[in-house]
């Protein structure tokens, strides 16, 4: 069982950046993000393989959101750029155990964080 930890979330202006993070306690392969605001479905954010060869964005985020990875620190990140009210959500950190592609359906991945709450308001 690998335990995920996000950070980072906060209040933010329209416009502002912010960097999540996620720490794993164990090996992880693909790792994803998501997010899900009031009364909304979970839905993905972005996601990279276990060498960062590949990532993979929601059409909303492409151009703004930069997500990486630190397999020394066992550790994802999740840069945010150019935030909008759209933007906010709670983010979850998720990971797969085993190597697979980078999916964009939750319920392909094995592990998930507690999650950060992320707001953006003027």
């Amino acid at each position: 069982q690998v335990q995920l930890v996000e950070s980072g979330g906060g209040l933010v202006q329209p416009g502002s950046s912010l960097r999540l993070s996620c720490t794993a306690s164990g090996r992880t392969f693909t790792m994803g993000w998501f997010r899900q605001a009031p009364g909304k479905e979970r839905e993905f954010v972005a996601a990279v393989t276990r060498a960062s060869t590949n990532t993979r964005y929601a059409d909303s985020v492409k151009g703004r959101f930069t997500v990486s990875r630190d397999n020394t620190k066992n550790a994802l990140y999740l840069q945010m750029n150019a935030l909008t009210t759209e933007d906010a959500a709670v983010y979850y950190c998720a990971s797969t155990r085993t190597w697979t592609a980078l999916n964009v359906n939750p319920n392909e991945y094995d592990y998930w964080g507690q999650g950060t709450q992320v707001t953006v308001s003027s």
